[in-house]
């Protein structure tokens, strides 16, 4: 569970859309609670995973997602981590950064069932210049 953790956060810094998606089970779940109606829900299944991610990395020159705590939790196969996000965007249009707090949840053989991604949507709306979007 761990190692897959660290995985999925080292994918999206590759911007590797195949191996994120690869962490997922068939009908695994991405769910983005405090989207805010400004950033994308969620998607389910592998096929709608793969269509959340693949528009979002060409949009920035790199993604940094350091770990600041992870926590597993064996018993209920779930994983807590803290990270932080810091993404370079293209045109040196400078740098995002947030807080990111996320729940990951895996299968036996240690694919994710579930992840739960919780952000700041103030700093995120502020930092892509949609604050008058927020509703």
């Amino acid at each position: 569970m761990k190692e897959n953790t660290i995985a999925f956060l080292k994918a999206l810094e590759e911007k590797d859309v195949s191996k994120v998606v690869a962490l997922f089970t068939e009908d695994g779940v991405h769910s983005n609670p405090y989207h805010s109606g400004l950033f994308p829900e969620g998607a389910k299944g592998r096929e709608a995973i793969k269509a959340y991610w693949e528009p979002v990395f060409p949009n920035f020159e790199q993604m940094l997602f350091p770990i600041e705590e992870l926590h597993v939790m064996e018993a209920s196969r779930m994983i807590f981590v803290k990270f932080k996000g810091r993404i370079e965007l293209k045109g040196n249009a400078g740098w995002y950064e947030n807080d990111y707090y996320a729940t990951f949840k895996f299968n036996e053989d240690n694919l994710i069932t579930e992840y739960v991604e919780i952000f700041n949507p103030i700093v995120a709306a502020k930092g892509f210049g949609l604050l008058d979007q927020i509703k």
